[in-house]
């Protein structure tokens, strides 16, 4: 089962069956310059673009085990990251890492724009927050007691 935080997790749920991971989808405004961001910033690789006649509308990018998934759907939908309906709500996604300070030191040397920098938070994770071209927030962390 891995990482001390799935095996805890697994033992608290009693699950028979365990999930292995879950893709977000985000609304975004232009799908090439996130693909753009996503790959030449973070490293990530298109798995699949999708569209019609018209041209690609959708993307599925991903890294190690990672999957993110983009749609543009249409001029008048754009994003809305979590932090834009309410304050408290400041991730759009939490992505497990197992070595932030590594991840946080590659990102900075792409000129990452960092929401939140590297650090040991109050709520126990070693963790980071970025901001993506279509202002999503993405946390990358790891707990701090494994």
């Amino acid at each position: 089962m891995g990482h001390p935080f799935i095996r805890m997790l697994y033992s608290r749920l009693g699950a028979f069956s365990m999930l292995g991971s879950v893709t977000p989808f985000f609304i975004v405004d232009d799908l090439a310059k996130t693909l753009e961001f996503y790959q030449s910033r973070l490293a990530f690789n298109v798995l699949y673009k999708g569209g019609d006649e018209n041209g690609d509308f959708w993307a599925m990018l991903g890294r190690d085990r990672v999957t993110l998934m983009f749609k543009a759907i249409k001029p008048d939908v754009h994003p809305q990251p979590n932090h834009s309906r309410h304050e408290w709500a400041a991730w759009d996604a939490y992505i497990l890492t197992t070595d932030p300070d590594s991840l946080y030191a590659e990102f900075r040397a792409k000129d990452v724009p960092m929401h939140r920098e590297l650090a040991d938070t109050n709520d126990g994770l070693r963790a980071f927050e970025i901001r993506d071209n279509s202002g999503y927030v993405l946390c990358f962390g790891r707990p701090l007691k494994e």
